[in-house]
């Protein structure tokens, strides 16, 4: 009876969610406007707190105006509407875009948030658009400061800290969030223009596995919390299956976004469709209960620095090297807008 109690009780120390929950803001998309890298208007076009700079992967040599146009950032003009292959027609690709939306009035008044319009088909097929963020959003960015220039300060890294995730100085998440078990629920707040349209939340874990988060039907005016309750969560512990994992060198489980889905059904009407996204919040179980441990492992074998290098490097060039290649294909574009007429009009008589 002893060493069953005890097992429970490591059980508890280890695992630790059921009575450390965490209510957390996972992005809130107010917190991305440009504040650095003026365009030609003098305008910013970058937010400094999520820069990232792609051309330190380019093998091909850029002159520094070149590669500041490489850096780029969460700000929401940035982000991107993928269509599905039925609603993939050049007019509504073009037509679907992610901008910067002033509130006007009302509990957000002031600020800015994400504003969508896509343009899905009009034939009764079913099509969906995915809201993704322009970049894979990495879990391991250091913590450090920015330049005006978006280039990272040599020597301002702070370890164990990273730039996408809350920390003590900013409790909001830039799409990160760690140490995060089981999800109990995710709110999307969001402003509906009475829309049949469905809305997802999509959410990646550490072992890079994506889930669907159903949060309802946009069919609603104004401003609305849609709520995704966890139907498998348990809440009675006795009920509960207890697992206990290693914690070291396996490191802390975390959560980040991979954008959001709309969903448009065969039924409904096609066509334009907006809305608007102020912020996602989590409320999750932590996944360890105590994170200081009497013994500094890390410093000793340095084994999650070593792999959280490798995949930071392998995100790095995966989304880094899609963004150099887009730069050059639009250094390629044709610059002339129309054809300008040979021929001269006859002179009068």
């Amino acid at each position: 009876m002893k060493r069953s109690f005890v097992l429970v009780a490591m059980a508890f120390l280890l695992i630790g969610s059921f009575a450390f929950g965490e209510k957390a803001v996972l992005i809130d998309f107010s917190n991305l406007e440009p504040d650095i890298i003026a365009d030609e208007n003098g305008k910013p076009t970058v937010n400094s707190r999520t820069v990232m700079d792609f051309s330190k992967i380019s093998s091909i040599p850029f002159d520094d105006t070149q590669k500041a146009l490489m850096r780029t950032s969460l700000v929401l003009t940035d982000w991107e509407v993928q269509l599905n292959s039925s609603a993939r027609i050049v007019a509504n690709m073009q037509r679907s875009v992610v901008k910067s939306a002033p509130v006007i009035s009302g509990p957000f008044g002031g600020k800015n948030v994400m504003g969508v319009r896509i343009v899905f088909p009009t034939a009764p097929v079913n099509a969906n658009a995915r809201i993704k963020p322009p970049f894979d959003i990495p879990a391991f960015e250091p913590m450090a400061d920015i330049d005006e220039n978006g280039q990272v300060v040599e020597g301002s890294q702070k370890s164990n800290t990273y730039r996408f995730r809350k920390n003590g100085e900013d409790p909001n998440g830039y799409g990160v969030l760690d140490n995060v078990g089981t999800l109990k629920s995710v709110s999307l707040t969001t402003y509906g223009y009475n829309y049949p349209h469905a809305v997802y939340v999509l959410l990646k874990d550490n072992d890079g596995v994506e889930r669907r988060h159903y949060m309802g039907t946009l069919n609603f005016d104004g401003w609305k919390n849609l709520i995704w309750n966890n139907p498998d969560y348990v809440t009675d512990i006795r009920n509960r299956e207890i697992k206990i994992y290693p914690l070291y060198p396996r490191g802390l489980p975390y959560a980040k976004l991979s954008g959001l889905l709309i969903t448009r059904d065969a039924a409904h009407d096609g066509g334009d469709f907006v809305a608007y996204f102020k912020q996602i919040d989590v409320i999750y179980d932590k996944a360890v209960a105590q994170t200081e441990r009497d013994i500094a492992d890390e410093d000793l074998w340095g084994i999650v620095t070593e792999k959280e290098t490798y995949r930071q490097t392998i995100e790095m060039r995966r989304f880094g090297a899609q963004q150099v290649n887009r730069f050059i294909e639009k250094s390629n574009l044709a610059q002339e807008e129309a054809f300008t007429s040979v021929v001269k009009p006859a002179e009068s008589q």
